[in-house]
């Protein structure tokens, strides 16, 4: 009995700690919408980007996917992934707030755009 092997896609490392503070939800932004459907971007950062995930489901819907893989104080790593066939029915919410997050001064992140 054989299997046919998945065919997974690529997954992309974006490190925001490396991004000037000013050029952070630009770059983001860019980086998401230079991904195809099934591509996912692996998001590092010290600090939970809450502001910024709440903008991610303003400007996308539910075309982003939103998976965290860790959610540890300064280590925060998040799974973005393209679904462009994702239906509006399914909800794309940020998990409660942990504090620290863009727009509480910790990164300099305005919380808006």
């Amino acid at each position: 009995m054989s299997s046919t092997p998945v065919m997974t896609r690529p997954t992309h490392a974006f490190d925001a700690r490396g991004v000037a503070k000013r050029f952070r939800h630009a770059a983001i932004f860019g980086a998401l919408e230079s991904l195809e459907d099934g591509e996912t971007m692996r998001f590092v950062n010290d600090h939970d980007p809450l502001p910024l995930i709440q903008q991610m489901a303003q400007r996308y819907g539910n075309q982003i996917g939103v998976v965290y893989v860790a959610r540890e104080p300064g280590n925060i790593v998040i799974d973005f992934t393209v679904q462009a066939n994702a239906t509006d029915d399914a909800p794309v919410a940020p998990p409660a707030s942990g504090g620290g997050g863009c727009g509480s001064g910790g990164c300099g992140c305005s919380g808006s755009r």
